[in-house]
């Protein structure tokens, strides 16, 4: 029974923390990818680019809080024309580092998982007149 005991437990310890690992994983991957996609959207639908980029990066944060990433990601949005011009092809990067579980507890030296997602989204041709 002891011997059962203790097997069981060096079989279903690193099977939780694998487990633990690839949730953790997952759940960012989620975020970043639909933090990409609405940033896309609320970027190319504003008026201007100073509210292009207070809607886009409000976005990121809220679709990562959906998904319980609180750090602060990385955004990058890059245009292939002049940005907020009907047909220009606005691209859309998150990224974001995974501290893995348990291990974030060894502080900057602990394995991070990096997570981004891209994300382009064409400006309407047809937009609302001044």
């Amino acid at each position: 029974m002891v011997e059962f005991t203790w097997l069981a437990v060096l079989l279903v310890v690193p099977l939780v923390y694998v487990l633990l690992s690839a949730l953790a994983v997952q759940r960012t991957a989620f975020g970043v990818t639909e933090a990409a996609r609405q940033a896309g959207r609320a970027y190319a639908t504003a008026d201007d680019l100073a509210q292009a980029e207070a809607r886009a990066r409000e976005a990121v944060a809220l679709a990562l809080r959906d998904q319980g990433v609180q750090e602060p990601p990385e955004l990058e949005v890059t245009c292939d024309g002049p940005c907020l011009a009907p047909g220009t092809t606005v691209t859309v990067r998150v990224a974001h580092e995974v501290r893995l579980p348990v291990l974030s507890l060894l502080g900057d030296a602990a394995p991070v998982v990096p997570v981004s997602a891209t994300h382009d989204e064409v400006v309407d041709v047809f937009q609302e007149a001044p």
